[in-house]
């Protein structure tokens, strides 16, 4: 092939809107912006994945990034100067580069420019993984410090799913979260835009989280005081969806009350606390990256009977 038909292949791959993997088993797509999971279909073409009604919530599964939550009146404090930022961060905004797309791998980039240093004054790359394999669907993020000062991040995953899942027969009430561990510890909830500081009894019963709309009438279960590093959503009898997340320490669940959607959140860091007036370095969970350094956070998605 000709260096000029080369340029415009690799042209054309940087430019696509969307990239699509499958290998007969599951099929993904994934968005240039945000590098969003947009779609997860089984072999007998069932959705699984929420499908962004903005009747109720307009996204799919946003990549979170530098933030987690919301930050102090929506600014973060560098240095002891205030930058502003919205919820979660600006990476699921922003158009990445496509940096290969293949049958059953795709890789994303985005780094940092003008508009990113207005919120976040950092010199920062952001790498984001898929892969397929089998049912499972991988997905690795990197965010790497190019600059010369040490650079505070975090990482989510905000992946919503079909309630009631495609092939249960049952409502959404006879669904579950069954978490890999017994979960006993307060959960967390938020106030006034920030988490409050006093802990509330778990609506985990040993393992198992009944799941009822009621449960998000004050918005997000937060876990920050997480045993599990794996968890399986969808009813008893049924195939379900089952995420891994080794190297992520919280998790939020949520959805917004009569949605039939559930978004299972492993997140590095979560929001600021109530009344929180620190440094961005300082905030729950946050990872100071050193100059040259990285952090890399996994999770696994896969369509899967529950665990014996």
């Amino acid at each position: 092939m000709h260096c000029d038909a080369v340029d415009a292949v690799q042209d054309g791959v940087r430019n696509m809107d969307t990239v699509k993997l499958s290998n007969g088993a599951i099929t993904v797509v994934v968005a240039r912006k945000g590098a969003e999971l947009q779609s997860l279909t089984d072999a007998e073409r069932r959705e699984w994945l929420w499908q962004a009604d903005p009747t109720f919530w307009g996204r799919h599964a946003p990549i979170l990034f530098p933030i987690v939550g919301r930050a102090a009146n929506d600014q973060i404090r560098i240095g002891g100067s205030d930058f502003p930022i919205g919820q979660h961060g600006f990476a699921r905004d922003r158009d990445f580069e496509v940096l290969s797309s293949g049958p059953e791998r795709a890789g994303f980039r985005l780094i940092a420019d003008v508009e990113t240093r207005r919120h976040y004054p950092f010199d920062f790359e952001l790498d984001i993984r898929f892969e397929i394999a089998g049912t499972t669907l991988y997905q690795t993020v990197t965010a790497r410090n190019q600059g010369a000062a040490p650079m505070p991040a975090s990482i989510g995953f905000h992946p919503g799913f079909q309630w009631p899942l495609p092939g249960a027969s049952a409502p959404q009430t006879g669904h579950v979260v069954m978490f890999e561990r017994e979960e006993r510890a307060d959960i967390r909830r938020l106030t006034g835009g920030g988490v409050d500081a006093a802990g509330y009894p778990t609506p985990v019963e040993g393992k198992i989280l009944p799941l009822d709309a009621s449960l998000f009438l004050e918005d997000a279960i937060i876990f920050d005081n997480l045993t599990s590093r794996s968890l399986w959503f969808g009813a008893p009898g049924s195939d379900g969806i089952r995420v891994d997340f080794p190297d992520l320490p919280y998790l939020g669940i949520w959805t917004k009350p009569g949605a039939p959607f559930l978004c299972l959140e492993p997140w590095q860091g979560h929001a600021a606390p109530a009344g929180f007036d620190g440094e961005m370095a300082d905030m729950p969970g946050m990872v100071v990256v050193p100059p040259s350094g990285s952090i890399t956070r996994h999770i696994a998605i896969r369509i899967a009977a529950p665990a014996p």
